[in-house]
């Protein structure tokens, strides 16, 4: 298979999985080392295609950008779980975090939550490593990228997010 044809079966694997798909799977599949797909990846991605990398593999967000929407909250990092719940129980998804760090400026993470599974696993892994989260680094304040399906959406998970004392005022 040439380099084209790779990169058409590595979009379509993307797209039609319902999970997340590693690059040690596209590898294997493929029959190449996972280091030709992460070359592939950033040729696919440089091309215009909206890939994005998470902690549990590739995946194509299927949300416009016209449904994101910023939502900036200050919390401690024991409140971290029930604050992803709050926004995937409304039915809205958390594309990512970032922080505004006095010397490096925007820091951000790729999350692309939308069911507590996906934030159980998150947090199971942050747990099960030594890192800590961005908001430890701006004493809880962050700013989470959600997707909503539509303005009111929107509305009903900042109203949830406030209730429980999330928003940063």
């Amino acid at each position: 298979m040439d380099a084209d044809a790779r990169r058409k079966q590595i979009l379509n694997t993307i797209n039609n999985s319902p999970t997340p798909t590693s690059a040690t799977a596209l590898a294997k599949t493929l029959g190449v080392s996972r280091q030709v797909i992460v070359g592939d990846i950033a040729l696919l991605r440089a091309a215009g295609n909206g890939i994005i990398a998470t902690a549990r593999g590739y995946i194509i967000p299927s949300f416009k950008e016209t449904n994101q929407y910023k939502i900036v909250c200050k919390h401690s990092p024991d409140e971290t779980r029930h604050e992803l719940y709050t926004i995937v129980d409304q039915g809205a998804a958390v594309l990512n975090v970032y922080v505004e760090h006095e010397v490096y400026g925007e820091i951000s993470g790729n999350l692309n939550l939308s069911t507590r599974k996906d934030v159980d696993t998150f947090m199971e892994r942050l747990a099960n490593s030594e890192v800590k989260l961005l908001s430890e680094l701006t004493t809880g304040i962050h700013t989470h990228t959600i997707a909503c399906t539509d303005k009111n959406h929107f509305d009903r998970v900042y109203s949830a997010l406030d209730s429980a004392g999330y928003i940063l005022k």
